[in-house]
C-alpha cells in the first residue's frame, strides 16, 4: 500500500473536485419529447459562487469558491425502435478560483481548461411513440416514462500533480428513470439515479502531497430530482426544481476517508422565453439547501438554443 503524506491536503483535493459534481444539476423537463429529426445547438454559461463544507473530514475554515462555465451542446431526436429518443454531446470549459485556511495555512487555486465531456442518451419507454412534425403537433403529452444512461469522459484537463483539475480522469455513469406527468398546463417531473464512477490510478501522483503514486475510488451516488412547471403559452414556461442526492464516500489507497459522505440538496427555478420559432433563452437559479459535505453554491445560468428539424431519412 502506498503511504501518502499530508492526508488534509488528499481530501482537500476530493472536496473541491465534488464541488462541481453533477450531481448537483437540475434538469427540468429532461424526458419531455420532440419530434423526431429535431436537433439543437445550446450555447450556456453558469457562474457559481459559494461556500464549500468539509464536516469533520478536515480542520479548515474560511472556505470558498467561485467558478464560472461556459458549455456548447448539441442535441438531436430521433427513433428508437419506433420509440421517441434523444442524444445530447456537450463540452464544457471551467475558470474557478477556490480557497480555505487548511491547518492554519491559506490555500488558494485557480483553475481553467476543458472538463470533461458530457453525453445523454435518452428513449421514452412508455406514452411516447417517434413522431414526424405533422403528427406530433396533433399529439398531447399525458404520462411519459422514460430512462437514460449519462457518460462522464475523461477527455478534460488532468496534472496528476494538481490538487484540483478542470477533468477529473476517470469515467462516471449515471443510468436513470424519469417520469413526467401532465395535467392541463402543469407538468410534474421526478427522475430517480445513481452516478457510477470508475478508479482515477494518477491522482495526486508525484505532487506535493504525495512522492507516490495513488488511486482514489468514490462511491456510488444516489439521486432524486423533481421539479413543477407550467406552461404559460407554448415553449414559455416557468418551473420549481428541487434535488437530493447521497453517498460519494471517497477511499485513496484503499484507505476510506471519513466524512467525505455526500447527503446534499439543492433547490432553484427556471424560466423558458421563445423569442423566434427557431430560438429560445433559459434563465435558472439554485443554490444549496442542504450540505453535509461538499459545495453549498449558489447559481445562476444562461443558454441560449438554436432549434431546426432535419430531413427525414
Amino acid at each position: 500500500m502506498n503511504r501518502v503524506s499530508r492526508t488534509p491536503g488528499l481530501i482537500f483535493g476530493i472536496c473541491l473536485a465534488s464541488c462541481i459534481c453533477r450531481a448537483q444539476d437540475l434538469r427540468p423537463r429532461a424526458y419531455v419529447i420532440t419530434p423526431v429529426h429535431l436537433n439543437a445547438v445550446i450555447l450556456s454559461y453558469s457562474f457559481s459562487d459559494g461556500s464549500i463544507f468539509f464536516g469533520t473530514a478536515l480542520p479548515i475554515t474560511n472556505d470558498s469558491g467561485r467558478y464560472s462555465v461556459p458549455s456548447i451542446s448539441y442535441y438531436h431526436s430521433f427513433s428508437f425502435f419506433k420509440r421517441s429518443a434523444n442524444f445530447t454531446a456537450s463540452l464544457p470549459y471551467v475558470v474557478g478560483n477556490f480557497q480555505g485556511v487548511l491547518s492554519g495555512k491559506e490555500e488558494k487555486i485557480y483553475r481553467s481548461g476543458l472538463t470533461d465531456s458530457v453525453y445523454r442518451l435518452s428513449v421514452n419507454l412508455m406514452g411516447a411513440p417517434a413522431m414526424a412534425p405533422p403528427k406530433f403537433a396533433k399529439w398531447r403529452q399525458r404520462t411519459l416514462v422514460g430512462a437514460s444512461i449519462q457518460v462522464v469522459a475523461p477527455t478534460g484537463q488532468y496534472t496528476s500533480g494538481h490538487l484540483v483539475n478542470p477533468g477529473f480522469n476517470r469515467w462516471a455513469f449515471k443510468p436513470e428513470i424519469g417520469l413526467s406527468q401532465r395535467w392541463g398546463n402543469w407538468l410534474l417531473d421526478a427522475y430517480a439515479g445513481v452516478w457510477l464512477y470508475t478508479a482515477n490510478t494518477n491522482y495526486l501522483t508525484n505532487s506535493q502531497f504525495s512522492k507516490s503514486r495513488n488511486t482514489l475510488t468514490q462511491d456510488p451516488i444516489g439521486s432524486i430530482e423533481m421539479h413543477l412547471s407550467y406552461d404559460f403559452k407554448p415553449r414559455l414556461w416557468a418551473s420549481v426544481d428541487g434535488n437530493y442526492w447521497y453517498g460519494g464516500s471517497t477511499t485513496v489507497n484503499n484507505v476510506f476517508k471519513t466524512g467525505t459522505l455526500q447527503a446534499n440538496s439543492r433547490i432553484g427555478g427556471t424560466v423558458a422565453i421563445p423569442f423566434t420559432n427557431h430560438q429560445s433563452v433559459k434563465f435558472s437559479y439554485s443554490t444549496g439547501s442542504y450540505t453535509r459535505y461538499g459545495g453549498a453554491f449558489q447559481t445562476v445560468a444562461v443558454a441560449w438554443q438554436y432549434t431546426w428539424l432535419g430531413r427525414p431519412e
